[in-house]
């Protein structure tokens, strides 16, 4: 792809009119990846839900318990690199189904821990597969696609994060509440280990890169425009965080909704994700660079427009589902590692995840230092917009970087 021009639209391939869906090899194996995605963000945002549950059964206070939910987030930001790294002179169909199982376990000794410290370290071994898991599923996922159409691959497999937050995380957090929070664990093992079992069955096998070395993945971190894109997530990303942390107070003290209406308008939330998603891949393969610029200001538009419509309970959980539908960062954030990790695409892939964990803590951090100061509910979405502007701000920074890079080059090939 020329860093200084749009790629031209592919033509779609001879399979038939459906695309990406046209060829039964490729629909079912996106859909395998995708079933990962459901399992992993099920799992992930469920803890939350049942908070009070785990703080009960472990004998500690909630915002104790609350860590739970950041040891798995710091074993993301761990796990992908490292993971990744490690396992990229695997074939990697062998990679995903092994991350998958220790997803299982991870999730399986969740359920099993018989205390708060064992509780806290289960979540922390779950979430070392999530980053790399992507990463790689994202990687399969463009190179079964034919060209044209990757990208599109690509929200297909992040599709499943997405349903995820519509059906999995309501059913899982009821699942929770009715039958205890051991069970939701218990059956994001059981998901985990279905997602295992499809991956093998439908996923093509494709042989190693025996080139492929940690060291080698390790190259990814020398590259500035891969700790651009990083930090294009994590900035830029930490808008949705800053806003969806502190979205229940929003909903029930600012619009005026009963505390039973916040999980259906997260659902509202989650449908505008998934509409998204599906949009995203389709522009991301037509113009990725002119659709991240887009995808960032539609958030500031929207997170600017959610600080007046959040005062009335309809304008309200219209606007929540835009704010979903305009997330459309983590395709784009994806394809933009893929291109400029080089040959260590197994590690650069994975780090998308990583810089959406980072995007979560700075976005809740930076939310609660503006609600704890008194300056209202509708501090934080101020909060949203300024990370989307910097978020954009860096993208361009590294779109011009990458120009300059591409002309020096260009000039002294002529000499």
């Amino acid at each position: 792809m020329s860093p200084t021009a749009e790629p031209a639209p592919a033509p779609a391939p001879a399979t038939g009119a459906g695309g990406t869906d046209s060829a039964p090899h490729l629909r079912f194996a996106l859909l395998a990846l995708a079933l990962g995605g459901f399992a992993i963000g099920t799992t992930e945002f469920v803890a939350m839900g049942l908070l009070p549950q785990i703080a009960t059964g472990v004998s500690v206070s909630i915002p104790t318990a609350g860590h739970v939910v950041s040891a798995y987030a710091i074993g993301v930001v761990v796990g992908a690199p490292v993971l990744a790294g490690l396992g990229a002179k695997l074939p990697r169909r062998t990679l995903l189904v092994a991350l998958m199982v220790a997803y299982a376990i991870g999730n399986l000794l969740s359920a099993l821990a018989p205390s708060y410290a064992m509780l806290v370290g289960a979540r922390f071994l779950a979430g070392l597969p999530h980053g790399a898991y992507f990463g790689v599923a994202a990687l399969v996922a463009a190179d079964l696609a034919p060209e044209g159409l990757k990208a599109r691959a690509v929200s297909r497999v992040l599709l499943g994060l997405s349903v995820a937050n519509v059906v999995g995380v309501p059913f899982a957090t009821w699942l929770g509440q009715t039958f205890g929070w051991r069970i939701a664990f218990a059956a994001a093992t059981v998901l985990a280990a279905a997602t295992a079992i499809s991956v093998l069955r439908a996923v093509p096998w494709a042989p190693a890169d025996r080139a492929a070395t940690f060291k080698r993945e390790l190259t990814a971190l020398r590259r500035p425009q891969v700790w651009l894109a990083v930090a294009t997530g994590a900035i830029g990303g930490g808008g949705m965080f800053a806003v969806y942390s502190y979205i229940s107070p929003i909903l029930t003290d600012r619009a005026g909704l009963a505390l039973a209406a916040v999980p259906l308008v997260l659902a509202v939330w989650g449908c505008g994700m998934v509409a998204g998603n599906l949009l995203s891949g389709r522009l991301m393969d037509w113009a990725p660079h002119r659709a991240m610029v887009g995808a960032f200001l539609g958030m500031a538009i929207m997170f600017g427009t959610f600080a007046y419509t959040s005062a009335n309970p309809v304008t309200a959980i219209i606007t929540v589902f835009f704010l979903g539908m305009a997330l459309m960062l983590p395709t784009g954030l994806q394809m933009r590692l893929m291109e400029v990790a080089g040959d260590a695409q197994t590690l650069g892939a994975a780090l998308n995840h990583s810089a959406f964990n980072l995007a979560n803590a700075l976005g809740a951090w930076l939310g609660g230092i503006v609600l704890a100061a008194g300056l209202g509910l509708t501090a934080p979405m101020v909060v949203a917009v300024a990370l989307s502007v910097a978020g954009l701000a860096i993208f361009l920074v590294a779109l011009a970087l990458e120009r300059r890079g591409a002309g020096a080059g260009a000039a002294i090939s002529r000499r």
